[in-house]
């Protein structure tokens, strides 16, 4: 069977008071991502010809953030706050474009699979005029109840409405609605507000299809993908879900966790086959990992490349633009910025490496920076491939160190190094025999002195 057009109306105009936050709560984000982009990222996947969000009045940032997740989304207006339908209705003009199916999602319901969605598009392929995804509840107090007769869906009795025999079902709905697009939005100008609330239901839809005789069905999905948040709580209690997924994906997929609660992934993270991770290693936004590399534990990164068979840290920082080649090491203590380590380079102990190049099989001692900001601008620092960088250098940006060129150490280089010179930029040692008993005696002499004018 051909799978019809399908328009996606994501609502999105939850304040999220309870989560005392100036920052709309779709805004709030579950692996680095906010939640809303999470589902207009699966309206995408799963075919959503056409996306529309609706948000509340005064929202403009969370406008600007929703077009720049999706600039294919058309954003619209609810003024006012009277419900789901309502919130729908606001869409009117994308319902008013043919679509043969169309599907309501909500921006606060970021764990959703694209295979659940796949099995309601496929309901509604099937000859459903509506189809509803449900779940199981653990704890159902608070949910809307669904009314089944059957395979027949034949009402959604939200709990304050609900009698005490349907608040004992435990088969509840997840908000998630699929409809055949020519349905609506007259189907939607019928609904009321006839309950506790006063507000149009968009799940009042159900009951009036069912008794015309319309064909609504409803789709069991596992209970964690419809978590909603509303508090804080909730929003860890999605974090966690997504780290436990992300883990599971990463070791089917072929890396190895040492300690699997320990890691947390990013939205975005790319691992390659045969990667280690060590233990409490948290993965940024923007990070790739190629085969058979290592990250060691406590490790960060962000914004970066770790190429094939490299290593990091333990207790290594990679900021945005690092990139670290074939081979490479990167050690404890570490932080690197827009920085290339090329093949078989080495910056092992102590150091931050930022807006440079450090050549092919190159050595960057224990203590050196990369001094690339003047106060005002960022300079660039270039590091040949076979130099020796000596412990404890300061490198002062811009400047270059040519191929197999040796710092020594405890340098402060301010201008260029040829290839294979050395550079030697520091005071001369002077000796003084016998000096340290005499400087001994006099700093005791101070000490005493001022203990004694102290106890007066």
């Amino acid at each position: 069977m051909t799978t019809q057009s399908c328009l996606v109306i994501v609502l999105a105009a939850g304040e999220g008071t309870r989560m005392k936050s100036a920052v709309p709560k779709v805004l709030h984000e579950v692996g680095n991502r906010p939640m809303v982009a999470h589902v207009l990222e699966l309206a995408r996947e799963i075919g959503g010809d056409r996306r529309a969000a609706v948000i509340g009045p005064d929202a403009t940032a969370l406008g600007a953030a929703i077009g720049a997740a999706d600039p294919e989304v058309t954003v619209y207006l609810q003024n006012d706050r009277l419900g789901t339908a309502h919130a729908v209705l606001a869409a009117r003009e994308a319902l008013s474009a043919p679509a043969g199916h169309v599907l309501v999602l909500y921006g606060d319901t970021p764990l959703m699979t694209a295979a659940t969605l796949t099995r309601l598009r496929a309901a509604l392929d099937d000859g459903a005029d509506i189809a509803v995804l449900g779940f199981e509840a653990e704890d159902p107090t608070g949910y809307g109840r669904l009314i089944v007769d059957g395979e027949r869906l034949l009402a959604i009795r939200e709990h304050k409405d609900a009698s005490d025999a349907e608040r004992a079902i435990k088969f509840c709905n997840s908000g998630v609605l699929g409809f055949r697009g020519t349905l609506l939005p007259d189907l939607l100008d019928r609904i009321g507000n006839d309950n506790a609330k006063n507000e149009y239901y968009l799940t009042d839809a159900v009951a009036l299809v069912a008794g015309e005789g319309g064909r609504v069905v409803a789709i069991a999905g596992d209970e964690e993908e419809f978590l909603g948040v509303n508090t804080r709580a909730d929003l860890a209690r999605a974090e966690a879900v997504f780290q436990a997924r992300r883990r599971a994906a990463a070791m089917a997929g072929g890396a190895t966790l040492a300690a699997p609660d320990t890691v947390f992934f990013s939205h975005d993270t790319v691992l390659g086959r045969d990667v280690v991770i060590g233990q409490n290693v948290v993965f940024g936004p923007g990070v790739t990992v190629d085969d058979g590399a290592v990250i060691k534990p406590f490790s960060h990164l962000e914004g970066c490349r770790v190429r094939a068979r490299a290593a990091i840290g333990p207790y290594a920082r990679l900021r945005t633009g690092a990139d670290i080649g074939d081979g490479a090491r990167i050690g404890n203590f570490v932080e690197l910025k827009n920085a290339s380590v090329e093949t078989g380079a080495k910056v092992n102990h102590l150091a931050y490496v930022g807006d440079a190049r450090v050549g092919a099989n190159a050595n960057v001692g224990a203590g050196t920076i990369t001094c690339n900001y003047d106060g005002f601008l960022k300079h660039h620092t270039d590091i040949g491939a076979g130099a020796f960088i000596g412990s404890n250098s300061a490198l002062v940006a811009p400047v270059r160190i040519g191929d197999n060129a040796i710092v020594a150490a405890g340098s402060v280089i301010v201008t260029d190094v040829p290839g294979e010179a050395l550079a030697v930029a520091r005071c001369r040692q002077n000796t003084i025999d016998g000096r340290a008993d005499d400087i001994r005696r006099l700093k005791q002499a101070e000490k005493t002195a001022r203990a004694s004018t102290e106890k007066k």
